[in-house]
């Protein structure tokens, strides 16, 4: 793997931050890994960093504000990253089964936006997409690996941290949702 391509390359995330999400997007994260970084963000039970960002596929401004009374997923990915794919189309059934209680916004950390339009067409994804020029919303949420999401409660807070994904995982995801829409 090329190491341009992963953004946050010399951001504060470091060099360790680069070997664990290198290895996370190749699938082999094994699940004391995802674990440790999941029960150990600094996120886990604070305040969700705002944001407003350009949509990368549409001319609307996209902010964590959208979801203002609702359960929202933050997702940090990347077009290079292969667990990502499949992410995408589990993310897509949750908002459609939790249509209206739950906003979904996937946050690009690519070097440049110019795959997200082609990723979202290929990944069939209506959720809002947004490109994190220069990783300065992902040096506030610290995401581990690619992809990595924060479940957000109504009152903004992260109440789950999920670093890597793999089949399966949208069960686990879907009933953090239920619990918190409820």
């Amino acid at each position: 793997m090329r190491h341009d391509r992963i953004g946050f390359v010399g951001s504060a995330l470091g060099a360790a931050a680069l070997v664990v999400a290198t290895a996370g997007c190749s699938g082999q994260s094994g699940p004391g890994a995802a674990s440790a970084a999941e029960s150990e963000h600094p996120l886990l039970g604070a305040s969700a960093p705002d944001f407003e960002l350009d949509s990368a596929i549409s001319r609307e401004s996209i902010s964590l504000a959208r979801g203002q009374g609702k359960v929202v997923i933050v997702d940090f990915w990347a077009t290079w990253c292969e667990p990502c794919k499949e992410s995408f189309p589990a993310y897509q059934r949750l908002l459609d089964k939790f249509e209206g209680k739950l906003v979904i916004v996937g946050v690009s950390v690519d070097e440049s936006p110019d795959g997200i339009r082609d990723f979202a067409e290929e990944t069939r994804v209506k959720f809002p997409l947004v490109w994190d020029d220069g990783q300065a919303l992902s040096r506030k949420y610290q995401p581990p690996t690619m992809p990595t999401s924060y479940v957000i409660d109504k009152s903004k807070i992260v109440r789950f941290v999920h670093a890597g994904f793999k089949s399966g995982d949208e069960a686990r995801i879907e009933s953090e949702v239920l619990s918190l829409v409820n």
